[in-house]
């Protein structure tokens, strides 16, 4: 523990239920990159074009934009763990079919195409049942630590993907790749087994009386519509990240090494502040520090756009990265905590069209204001947008900001009944 303030840095980790769900959740997602990462080497290697690269992107949002809803009414309709087991059963299913298909040298596009959108469509109902099952199975009051330990963990997990793949690709081939996803999938279904669950009572069934519960639930909870919005909105203004090569190569006159650097410093600054929430005690006032990382986010990426200095840039985009960090774990404790666990499976999955929509429109956006303006001007202009709308929620969501991680918990029965109230409204 932390020497006078009480606060166990390992809390989560000494939650026998919490470990075994991080096992699965790590080898989930060294395996899902990883995955991700060998695809778009054999699509490039096979098509040579960057048109099909995106055309990968393409078929993993669609999915998961059509699916996402109904994957949460799933998940609050039938025992989470069972659907996560159930979900990655199609990606190790996947790997047999690839496998089979290098043996008899019969790997295509469409066959490529094909096992991205299975395992999107998996992805749809696998998601909304792991973020949901989380306060099942750790006590509330450490929740936020088990949210921190979780997000820390997955973005190791998600950096050594691609790593690894290269490697094995480059000294083994893409045979070797396939296998060692298939036994980490393996390895994050059998962790899982032992893993009991409690029964939630009365679940409803899934239906499009049930989907338009969790929307309205979200439309009707100005805590819940504000952390969403606040954080779609931040990603699509605050999109750097897609202009890095134009930094790089053509503003600061780095190349590749520099390229390199400033690509890890996001990661590097999101890592140093995991670390940091690990080691202190979480904020107990969780809206106002949400809001705050947010407004942290915008102006961290305004002097990112405007600096010319290397030095600069990288301090300044490890601040993006760690004030992302920041907001990622205040919005998941946000979000998880005021929602009734008969509607967390849904809730969870509005939140996911969210992040969806925002990837891929952040992206869209800052290509299409850089090609009509600079590149500097999009950078910018994304940060002050990010700014404005911090301000315009924490004018308009006073409850936002005054929303703290010891609230109370909120009232199922109450909830479902709100919840279906609004829904048929």
């Amino acid at each position: 523990m932390t020497r006078g303030s009480g606060h166990d840095p390992l809390a989560a980790l000494r939650v026998p239920a919490f470990r075994l769900f991080t096992v699965s959740r790590i080898g989930s997602g060294v395996a899902s990159t990883l995955l991700q990462a060998v695809i778009a080497w054999q699509v490039y290697g096979i098509s040579g074009s960057a048109l099909q690269l995106g055309m990968i992107g393409l078929a993993r949002f669609v999915p998961a934009l059509a699916m996402s809803l109904i994957g949460g009414a799933v998940a609050d309709a039938y025992n989470r763990r069972t659907i996560i087991l159930l979900s990655q059963t199609v990606p190790l299913a996947c790997t047999f079919l690839v496998l089979w298909a290098i043996a008899g040298n019969a790997v295509t596009l469409l066959l490529l195409y094909a096992i991205v959108l299975l395992t999107g469509l998996a992805s749809a109902f696998e998601n909304p049942a792991r973020q949901a099952i989380l306060p099942q199975i750790v006590p509330r009051a450490i929740f936020t630590n088990a949210i921190t330990m979780n997000s820390t963990l997955q973005s190791i997990a998600f950096i050594s993907g691609p790593a690894v793949a290269g490697g094995l690709i480059a000294t083994v081939g893409v045979g070797a790749v396939y296998v060692v996803h298939g036994v980490l999938v393996a390895i994050a279904i059998v962790v899982l087994v032992p893993v009991r669950v409690p029964e939630g009572g009365g679940r409803r069934a899934v239906g499009i009386d049930a989907v338009r519960e969790g929307v309205s639930y979200v439309r009707h909870r100005p805590v819940l519509l504000g952390a969403m919005t606040l954080d779609m909105f931040a990603v699509i203004f605050g999109g750097a990240k897609a202009l890095l090569p134009v930094y790089a190569v053509d503003i600061m006159e780095v190349g590749a090494v520099g390229y390199g650097v400033l690509t890890s410093a996001l990661e590097a600054g999101a890592l140093l502040m995991a670390l940091l929430l690990i080691v202190f005690p979480p904020p107990r006032q969780t809206g106002r520090t949400l809001i705050l990382s947010v407004a942290a986010f915008g102006l961290a990426t305004v002097i990112f756009g405007f600096s010319r200095e290397f030095w600069l840039s990288v301090v300044a985009y490890m601040a993006v990265g760690a004030a992302d960090q920041l907001s990622v774990v205040m919005r998941h404790a946000t979000i998880q905590l005021s929602t009734p666990d008969t509607l967390r499976g849904r809730v969870s999955s509005v939140n996911a069209v969210f992040i969806s929509t925002s990837n891929q429109l952040g992206s869209v956006e800052s290509g299409v204001v850089a090609a009509l303006t600079t590149a500097t001007f999009s950078v910018v202009s994304g940060g002050l947008g990010c700014l404005a709308v911090v301000a315009l929620v924490w004018w308009r969501i006073p409850q936002l900001r005054s929303y703290r991680a010891d609230a109370p918990a909120p009232d199922e029965a109450a909830a479902e009944r709100d919840a279906a109230a609004a829904g048929g409204s």
